[in-house]
């Protein structure tokens, strides 16, 4: 028990000096990459800190994984240097045994994380966003011209010329109705089309219906109409940030990005990602047992470098597989899993190997 409360306090230590400092650097990174812009916009420096502070807790769920390993890696790498740990191993305890409480930490804190995301970094962050695009003048036109939207699982396709936000109207639309077989069976023109109270009125339509292998003028089935429920925000020149939402709202936004027929490979792969990003604290906590002890010399620096090339790495190789995704050349959950896969072999690799 006094061998786990050691370990625990050196690493504790450790790891909130580090999160302040890798916190610290995330925060003054943002602010320099936009530095000129808040000069040249005028932007007052009670703004410029409101939008870092809305940044901090994006840059705790960035910096955690990283402070994590690095104090896992240089409380070890020490107690190695200074023969504490051959102590421990002659009493017969392994190096996996004594290192278990902070992989049983390290899930717990996997968990916090996941909860840390979705009920206050997604919001924070929004907002973060939503402020810097509004001092910096940055406002998004949602007016879209050329639409094409696939709904109702494929029976119903939309085109229209123009979509107007402000009004919440389609202009020049065209509508295709398909059965079950994928048959165009109903064809509906229209000047434009009014979002009011759920659905789209129709202006001046004409519908043609199929019959006997040709189309023939006919009024517009109940039924029909009944099926323009597609929210205008589906047709607003807009492309929600998955990263911005929480689970339950990113899953909504993949649902109705697939209703409409359109890409959602980058979504999935983001939304995927939610759930495999916070298992990186377990995973550093591993490869941070088996880099341990690899040095008696210099062990801060080459535990900070250590710590660093292997988040790099980790980075490096999920940016890699995530356009991957987005680009359809892999599976969304491999685009966000596969990094994490690799890491728990390559854990296990070192940890086999590492000096007991």
């Amino acid at each position: 028990m006094k061998l786990v409360k050691y370990l625990l306090k050196n690493f504790f230590g450790v790891f909130l000096f580090s999160l302040f400092f890798f916190v610290l650097i995330l925060c003054l990174t943002d602010l320099l990459l936009n530095i000129w812009n808040y000069i040249n916009k005028n932007v007052p420096p009670a703004q410029v800190g409101q939008i870092l502070l809305y940044y901090i807790p994006k840059t705790v769920w960035y910096a955690v994984p990283i402070a994590v390993l690095f104090a896992t890696a240089y409380v070890l790498s020490n107690m190695y240097a200074n023969n504490e740990l051959l102590a421990v191993f002659a009493t017969g305890t392994s190096l996996f045994k004594f290192t278990l409480p902070l992989l049983i930490l390290s899930i717990f804190m996997s968990v916090g994380l996941f909860y840390f995301e979705d009920n206050l970094v997604v919001d924070t962050y929004a907002k973060k966003v939503s402020l810097q695009e509004k001092v910096l003048n940055k406002s998004q036109s949602y007016n879209k011209e050329r639409i094409l939207v696939i709904s109702e699982n494929g029976n119903l396709i939309y085109k229209a010329d123009y979509y107007d936000d402000e009004l919440k109207r389609l202009f020049s639309v065209l509508l295709l109705f398909r059965d079950e077989q994928r048959n165009v069976d109903t064809i509906v023109y229209s000047d434009s089309a009014l979002w009011d109270e759920g659905h789209w009125v129709l202006s001046n339509e004409r519908c043609y219906a199929l019959k006997d292998n040709s189309y023939e003028i006919t009024s517009f089935p109940l039924e029909k109409a009944e099926m323009l429920t597609e929210p205008p925000t589906t047709f607003q020149n807009n492309t929600q940030s998955v990263e911005e939402l929480n689970v339950k709202n990113a899953k909504l936004y993949i649902q109705h990005l697939e209703k409409a027929g359109l890409p959602s490979g980058e979504a999935k792969s983001v939304y995927y990602k939610k759930f495999a990003f916070p298992s990186i604290v377990f995973i550093v906590v591993f490869l941070a047992i088996g880099l341990s002890g690899k040095t008696r010399k210099n062990v801060l620096l080459v535990s900070l470098a250590l710590s660093i090339c292997a988040v790099v790495l980790f980075y490096v190789m999920q940016m890699v597989t995530m356009l991957m995704a987005k680009f359809g050349n892999i599976p969304p959950l491999m685009g966000a899993w596969f990094p994490v896969v690799f890491f728990i072999f390559l854990s296990f690799v070192l940890l086999h190997f590492a000096r007991t």
